[in-house]
């Protein structure tokens, strides 16, 4: 398809549905999706090449059936949603969508020096003892990092997103574009370059209170000196994949979500309250106390 600049809603670009001929406009992160008009998959195979094609997918392991289900099963659970949240008009809108994650793996070589200290205390006859000792304790070791996980989407709900995982990455696959027929994707427009830091930070200290677990066997620790040094330090691309819908409250604006691990099945959502269903239960547990108040008001004039 031809692309396009809009200076109001920055990169679009226009593909042609080879179903129906119908003009498809998308943003410039959409890797796959629907067309809107026949509904059929639509796969933007040129817009995940190069830097942005993906090394691994999780496929979906929840189909459409079994995620409705799901969502039906914990929704009747919720009293104050209203009832066009989970209408079958909105339950179609449910997507199965493929967001990307960048995935951080390294080798860190570690030592930590500290003080330690162990005291006993024992009774014999009459007198109480106390045995201390203090050591001087050195822990090394190389751990292996492997699938620290982070959204690759800057325009994402970072709840949405980051509520789902974790996901089990002993499942990837390496990417092929067949997985993303029948599904949306999201093309990734962050790199490792914006986690470095934070990344690096967390697996530090990951590996200092690894070595550090390794001296609970004294009374108290306190570590005087430490060292962490990364090896091989590598990012990678995968698509994983989510449950997602969206729900427009008309009476305050705000759009909610309900968002399930399309592997797992764990749910995360921001859930919008219905005020008349509020109030109805509120009256109903109102009129019950009112009524009892009442009857034990009758049985103690009674007595």
């Amino acid at each position: 398809g031809d692309s396009s600049q809009s200076p109001e809603t920055g990169e679009a670009a226009v593909y042609t549905c080879p179903s129906c001929g119908a003009q498809i406009v998308t943003d410039a992160t959409t890797a796959a999706s629907f067309c809107y008009y026949c509904h059929n998959p639509v796969v933007f195979s040129g817009r995940l090449s190069g830097d942005h094609m993906p090394d691994f997918v999780i496929p979906f392991a929840i189909d459409k059936k079994e995620a409705t289900s799901r969502f039906l099963s914990w929704i009747g659970k919720k009293k104050f949603v209203p009832g066009d949240f989970f209408s079958r008009d909105q339950i179609e809108k449910l997507s199965g969508i493929y967001f990307p994650y960048l995935i951080y793996s390294c080798q860190v070589d570690g030592q930590a020096e500290a003080e330690a200290e162990e005291q006993r205390t024992w009774v014999s006859g009459r007198t109480r003892y106390t045995e201390h000792k203090r050591y001087q304790v050195e822990r090394a070791g190389t751990l292996e990092v492997k699938n620290l996980t982070r959204n690759a989407l800057k325009k994402s709900n970072k709840e949405l997103v980051e509520g789902v995982l974790p996901f089990d990455m002993e499942k990837l696959l390496p990417f092929q574009m067949g997985y993303l027929s029948g599904f949306q994707a999201e093309r990734r427009d962050m790199d490792g370059e914006s986690f470095a830091g934070e990344a690096e930070q967390e697996v530090k200290q990951y590996t200092l209170d690894r070595l550090r677990s390794s001296m609970d066997t004294y009374s108290s620790v306190r570590i005087k000196d430490s060292s962490m040094e990364i090896r091989d330090p590598r990012w990678q691309y995968a698509l994983l994949p989510v449950w997602v819908m969206t729900y427009g409250h008309r009476a305050g604006g705000k759009t909610y979500y309900f968002a399930m691990n399309g592997q797992t099945g764990k749910m995360v959502s921001d859930l919008p309250v219905s005020r008349k269903r509020y109030w109805t239960w509120w009256a109903g547990i109102t009129a019950g106390i009112s009524a009892a108040v009442a009857l034990v008001g009758a049985v103690a004039a009674a007595l």
